[in-house]
This record gives structure tokens, sequence and C-alpha cells, in this order.
């Protein structure tokens, strides 16, 4: 199998919007240049990918709502592969249906499925972790699965514990997956942090495009049959016959419907600076800081007497902040949060969207 049939699948069909004023409903986080460097986190995704697949393989699969920003913001893509949902169905018919939509323009096709709202600052080694996930599926019938180095007690992420005495033939970085694990309390993340066998879950699976068919056809057969049923892949008739049937299909992720019963799985434990960049603090966390703690994303803002605050600008009004520690200070769509850094979840009660 040729580096040719290497496919990316980008899930970009999320709604959240977490970095509430930035990002909104009708435009999502993934659409967003939330790191102020001129590219969304959709583009940012594409464009590490770009040394490991054309173009011509990358697909994004993403709600109707967001088909005109997609095409915006990845015109280097063929309009044709940009695959709408008409409903929200989670993870695991998202992915059914661009299997067997790139299986019928490429039956050796070697899949990349990754979600469009990530970071990964080590982009090298990124790389370097994908191809040899991707060389590895290509010769077998295994489900991979990256596994991220813990860094903290994270309640936030779900968990990978991968069986350390079997490390793979093909790849002795890459191990059999001994259980998966839902997001723990603060004490049992506590737990898992010190055994060096538990990494984070990142929500990024590689595998052959007749592996994961077989998959869906052993372990999810209602959700199969949908998308064996439908004979007009590529064809104008495919956005109609997808509006019809894929709200039939079950709301289940693939970690559910697939990864917590298949027996061939594998974990690639990496470690490249990623993170779900799911909230203010973990960009704080992210992005550079000043002596004191703060993150500053915009081009004209002034801090005094100011400690460990993120302040986000991607507009030309000058911010001035001053006596705050700990702090949110974001402006988007003419609106204007400062929000304690320990109250943030409660952002969408306050904003009253």
């Amino acid at each position: 199998m040729s580096c040719m049939n290497n496919h990316l699948v980008i899930m970009a069909g999320g709604v959240g919007s977490r970095f509430w004023p930035m990002s909104t409903k009708e435009c999502p986080k993934q659409f967003i240049d939330v790191l102020g460097v001129g590219r969304s986190l959709l583009q940012l995704t594409f464009d590490r990918f770009k040394e490991i697949c054309s173009p011509a393989n990358v697909w994004v699969v993403t709600n109707k709502s967001y088909v005109d920003i997609v095409k915006q913001q990845l015109p280097e893509i063929p309009e044709g592969n940009i695959l709408c949902e008409p409903c929200r169905r989670n993870t695991a018919p998202c992915i059914a249906y661009v299997s067997w939509r790139i299986k019928s323009v490429d039956p050796c096709a070697n899949i990349v499925v990754s979600p469009s709202d990530h970071i990964v600052t080590n982009v090298k080694e990124f790389e370097r972790v994908i191809k040899g996930s991707l060389d590895f599926t290509a010769n077998s019938d295994a489900i991979l699965t990256l596994g991220m180095k813990p860094t903290r007690p994270e309640t936030g992420y779900g968990y990978i514990q991968a069986d350390m005495s079997l490390p793979s033939s093909a790849n002795n970085e890459i191990l059999r997956v001994n259980s998966f694990r839902e997001k723990p309390c603060l004490q049992i993340a506590r737990e898992y942090i010190k055994d060096s066998s538990f990494h984070w879950n990142a929500g990024i699976f590689v595998w052959n495009v007749n592996t994961i068919v077989k998959a869906f056809r052993e372990f999810c057969p209602s959700i199969s049959d949908i998308f064996e049923s439908i004979d007009v892949y590529g064809t104008d008739k495919e956005q109609d016959e997808i509006d019809r049937k894929f709200p039939m299909c079950d709301n289940i992720s693939v970690d559910y419907a697939i990864m917590e019963k298949a027996k061939d799985i594998f974990v690639y434990p990496a470690d490249f600076g990623w993170s779900d960049l799911g909230t203010w603090g973990s960009l704080l966390q992210l992005s550079p800081k000043d002596a004191d703690g703060n993150s500053i994303i915009g081009s004209d803002v002034s801090l005094f007497d100011t400690h460990n605050c993120i302040v986000h600008t991607l507009g030309d009004n000058k911010i001035v902040v001053q006596g705050l520690d700990g702090y949110i200070v974001a402006e988007g769509k003419g609106k204007i949060l400062i929000c304690k850094l320990s109250e943030e979840q409660r952002i969408k009660e306050f904003s009253g969207e």
C-alpha cells in the first residue's frame, strides 16, 4: 500500500461554544483563530498532515450549516470531499459514513481520523508518529488509537491502559490495549498518572478502510447495514440518500460501538504537545506566558499589576487590564468576557447564550 492510499478524515461537526464570545454555535471553535496565528484550528489540523497525504485525499465531515465555512477555509480540498451530516449522531455514524464513501473510491485506503479542534505543538514528532501508525495499519488488520502521555491528573479525558508487556513485532513503540477507562475522579486520575501504562485518549484513530468496515459489520450491524444499502456514493443523489438514512443511525460514539468490543486494538503512546483545547484554562496552559504568568493573544494589549490571566482579542481595539489575577479577558463578535478562570464552566450561564 503506497502513500497515495493515505487519507485524512477531519471530524468538524461540533457545535461547542466553550470559547465564547469568540466562538458561537454559528461559528464553533474549530473555525476560529484561537491561537492568534492567522489560521483556524481546522486549518492547522489540515496543515500538519501536508507531509502525510494529498489534499485530494482529505475529507471533512461536518454539519450542513458549516459547509460554506469549510469551503472558504480549505479551498485546497475537493468540494466533493466535504460530507454533510443532516443531524448529529455522535462519532460512530460519522466515521461509518466517511469510511464507506472512501471505500467507494479507494478500496485500499489507509485512514487517519482526527478531530478538527485539537492542538499539536511538536508537528515533526506528530508526523513521525502518524507515519509509523499508517505503516502499521497498512500491513495489518489492527485498529490503532493514539495515547497521549499524561502531564497532570486530568479528569476531563478518558484514559487508555496499555499492556506494557506486549509490544507489536511490527513496531515496538506500539502496544496492545489492555482497557479503556472513563473520565476518572481526581483521586483515580492521580493514581493513573503514577502508572506509565495509562495514557490520555486523544480520539485520533488509524486503520485501513477494510478493517473499519469489517468492524462495523461485526460489532455495529445496525449502522453498517444503513451505509451498505447506499449505492449512489459520489453521485448527485448521495446527499438525498444520506439525508434520508443518516437519521436512522444509533446515536453512539465509535468508542462504544467499536473500540471497546474489537480484539485487535493497539495504542501508540506519543508525546507531541497535544491538547483538545477544551477550555480557556487549557489555552492558557499551552500559550507562551510573560513573567507574571499571563498569556496575551492580540496585537494591542497592555497589562499592569496583572497575573495568571489570559487575554484574547483578534480585533483592533486596544485592551488595558489592571489588577486582575486568574481571569479570562476575551473580546469577540462585539462582546466582551471578563470571568474568573475558576468559574469558566459557568460562561454559558453568564452569557445567557
